[in-house]
């Protein structure tokens, strides 16, 4: 009876996550066509953007962890590794977010999808991670994998700020002073290995314990 229940709950959760992964999907696409009937749309500046990448990198991990729930398999290791990290990017999409730049021009020019990729999907990402514990303690000598997409992103951004002056957020602009971008470069770095270490922490949390 018990196990019968856990699983029910389990195929639940996993219809609310591919739910969330529509609702992202959705604003992204609307985004898009909305940016489009106002401008040109280079695709490399569209999705250039940290906020765009981390939303697209958790849509897809949740979604292969819904699809891998609905259909009775087992989460991976690899898999269960990378809803860490995809957690851990999305923290930092809200918190940078709401904390630099909410108010700034540029970004989602529709109110109800700059909403979803900044606040609610960010917020249903923690909440999915701290409540649903279908997944087993993080190993902390991962921590580091939490860093590999972040440093690439940034490394990219550098390279582009460099040769086509294009820069995601203010805070890239060469012409602020290499200096200040480099301290940048650096709290990012720190911010995210503190953000992956809480959420590694919170993977030791096992509220609704569901089958992994």
């Amino acid at each position: 009876m018990y196990r019968e229940l856990r699983a029910s709950l389990s195929k639940l959760i996993a219809v609310i996550r591919l739910a969330a992964v529509a609702l992202g999907v959705v604003a992204i696409i609307a985004t898009f066509a909305d940016t489009a009937t106002r401008a040109t749309i280079n695709p490399f500046n569209f999705f250039g953007f940290f906020t765009m990448q981390s939303n697209i990198i958790w849509l897809i991990v949740i979604a292969i962890t819904g699809i891998v729930v609905l259909r009775g398999k087992k989460q991976s290791g690899l898999l269960l590794l990378a809803r860490g990290c995809a957690t851990a990017y999305m923290i930092l999409v809200g918190v940078i977010y709401n904390v630099l730049l909410s108010g700034q021009e540029g970004g989602v020019a529709l109110e109800w999808a700059n909403n979803v990729v900044h606040i609610i999907l960010p917020i249903y990402a923690v909440l999915d991670w701290i409540l649903f514990a279908d997944r087993p303690p993080l190993a902390w000598k991962r921590l580091w994998v939490s860093l590999i997409y972040p440093m690439v992103w940034v490394v990219v951004v550098l390279i582009r700020g460099a040769t086509d002056g294009w820069v995601p957020y203010p805070f890239f602009n060469p012409a602020t002073g290499y200096g200040l971008v480099f301290a940048y470069v650096v709290a990012i770095a720190v911010l995210t290995v503190v953000t992956a270490a809480i959420v590694w922490a919170l993977s030791r949390l096992k509220l609704v314990k569901l089958k992994a």
